[in-house]
């Protein structure tokens, strides 16, 4: 199959980029996730901290370019990151610094969201509404999977149960699916050139309440998920989960279907 759409994040939670056609590498999509913000504590900058790290989410990053809503730009690459770092901070209100080196023992801010149901299992015993220091749990500045896929189907179901319609852009993914229903864990799925393996349903954190590129939020939806998508998540216990990570078991190229 072809993907319904292909969205690279060259900066971690900053807007992505769309493509028709993107090269897929062992660890993920070639050019995802590659650069990140950092604070001057060293912790990575993250929307899962939405108190200090929201306005990331309306920055616009694609290929070696930076660019701010308020039109302001700046140049992604090696030679940039000072100027990149400076007016990234004059956006977010606070010094940070951009790398594509991922710091050893890597760690991020996580807000536990208030809605019922939306800590996991594992975190049990976390206090809705307070943050803690994460770990990040993959190559480059991704959380855990090296791609990050959800289905048409999935998102038809999940409009219904919230009543309206929700969009994809909302988790953030790398590949949106034309596919009836979500794959389960371990199964296979081939996308172009590519073999994905299913590794786990994506336990989903504040993010796909917040406004995304100038978007409202929705609240609403974190109790959408708490009630209706609550789950196994591989050996670590339940969450509210939307969407599912993969590993690649074949390199290649993946293209759209229009």
């Amino acid at each position: 199959m072809r993907a319904a759409r292909i969205w690279r994040y060259p900066m971690k939670s900053a807007g992505g980029e769309q493509l028709s056609e993107v090269d897929v590498a062992p660890d993920g999509l070639v050019g995802d996730r590659r650069w990140a913000c950092v604070d001057a504590d060293g912790v990575v900058v993250s929307a899962k901290q939405p108190r200090l790290w929201e306005r990331l989410l309306q920055v616009t990053v694609r290929g070696d370019g930076v660019r701010l809503p308020d039109g302001r730009t700046a140049v992604l690459d090696r030679d940039g990151v000072a100027d990149a770092g400076a007016l990234l901070s004059s956006w977010l209100g606070r010094a940070v610094t951009v790398t594509d080196v991922v710091p050893e023992g890597a760690v991020l801010h996580r807000f536990w969201p208030r809605e019922p149901g939306m800590i996991p299992s594992w975190a049990a015993g976390a206090e809705a509404g307070s943050d803690v220091l994460s770990t990040i749990g993959s190559g480059r500045f991704h959380d855990f999977g090296a791609v990050h896929a959800v289905t048409t189907g999935a998102l038809d179901r999940l409009a219904e149960v919230h009543g309206a319609p929700v969009d994809h852009r909302r988790f953030r993914p790398n590949l949106l699916l034309d596919l009836p229903d979500d794959p389960a864990p371990g199964d296979v799925v081939q996308v172009g050139g590519v073999r994905l393996r299913v590794r786990v349903p994506t336990p989903r954190c504040v993010v796909p309440s917040l406004g995304h590129g100038g978007g409202a939020g929705d609240t609403g939806l974190l109790r959408t998920l708490a009630k209706h998508y609550r789950m196994p998540v591989g050996q670590f216990g339940t969450a509210a989960c939307f969407g599912w990570y993969a590993i690649v078991e074949q390199a290649g190229r993946i293209e759209t279907d229009g």
